[in-house]
């Protein structure tokens, strides 16, 4: 479920998800190869040409090193994927929360009964309130989750029964399902506008949209104190995530020739970054290093795993043509 304007070698390139990576995978384990033009002019198939098996163990896993190598190692120029077969029947569903922390109690919960959720996406009261405004949809001004469920018709009623009940002992909203193709678009298309629907908060100023991701028991904890950072910060930060992996973004909207409140936003970042990886987590769940996170990066793996990353990047692209300065 990639993003309006994603290419799906760019997806690979970036290592990035969506929406239904809590059921179906992130872009990593769903690439089986990838042809790959070297720094050197070379062509690489990184499993062997033509080749798609289900599962491999011959020699090191070159596709996973290509998934997320941010363009610094190679050409991504073909994507062979894995296909999910279509479910027969497909439910959503929008329950409203108290508050940040019961909602994502309710997404843990949720996980630990082993419900097959497809979709489980997280809005705070902040996003929950543009998304709605923006797309021109009810939608109360609180904690929200977006949920898909998919299956058989006969499963699809007992996953529904038991949503129902975890949602309920989180104190969440009583939950209407919608089965129709029209009004489970309506709903994701709101949830895909939420990048817009952010910036109408401030018209005229800038994105920087950031993200973490770290394990599912500690997501609570991390998001909760991640609220709380963002108003004391004073930013205007909506808060919207893949919480079924435990990945979540704020999308920071802030005045780019103002110094003072770009500095609060790179600060606030490094503050994220730091508190998911003290989590046990990671300084970005699926948008990739870049520039910003490398110091991150640095603390995350250790400076033997960069060291090891560089000596990758070293034998690859020894006169280091490709995307220099990006990641290491």
């Amino acid at each position: 479920d990639p993003g309006a304007d994603a290419s799906l070698c760019g997806m690979a390139a970036t290592g990035a998800s969506g929406t239904n990576a809590v059921r179906y995978g992130t872009m990593r384990p769903n690439v089986l190869n990838l042809r790959v033009v070297l720094p050197d002019g070379r062509l690489l198939h990184t499993a062997g040409p033509g080749r798609q098996p289900r599962k491999r163990a011959a020699g090191y896993d070159l596709t996973s090193l290509f998934v997320g190598s941010e363009g610094t190692l190679g050409f991504l120029t073909q994507a062979t994927l894995r296909l999910h077969p279509l479910p027969e029947a497909t439910a959503v569903t929008v329950a409203s929360f108290p508050s940040v922390g019961a909602a994502v109690a309710c997404t843990v919960q949720v996980l630990q009964a082993a419900v097959p959720v497809a979709r489980i996406e997280f809005l705070d009261e902040v996003m929950a309130d543009a998304c709605g405004r923006f797309s021109g949809m009810e939608l109360p001004a609180a904690a929200t989750l977006l949920l898909e469920l998919h299956g058989s018709r006969h499963s699809l009623a007992e996953q529904q029964k038991q949503m129902e009940e975890i949602v309920r002992q989180n104190s969440g909203s009583s939950l209407a399902w919608a089965e129709g193709l029209e009004e489970r678009e309506q709903l994701w298309s709101m949830r895909h506008n939420a990048w817009y629907a952010a910036l109408a908060l401030r018209p005229g100023c800038q994105g920087y949209s950031t993200d973490v991701c770290v394990p599912i028991s500690r997501l609570p904890d991390v998001v909760v104190e991640t609220k709380q950072d963002l108003q004391a910060s004073g930013l205007t930060g909506p808060m919207v995530g893949h919480v079924g992996d435990g990945n979540f973004h704020c999308i920071l909207i802030f005045n780019s020739q103002d110094p003072e409140e770009a500095q609060h936003v790179h600060t606030f970042t490094q503050r994220l970054g730091r508190r998911a990886l003290a989590a046990g987590g990671t300084c970005t769940g699926e948008h990739g290093v870049g520039l910003g996170k490398r110091a991150l990066l640095q603390e995350e793996l250790g400076q033997e795993g960069l060291d090891t990353l560089r000596s990758i990047k070293a034998a690859l692209d020894p006169h280091n043509l490709m995307n220099p300065g990006k990641v290491l």
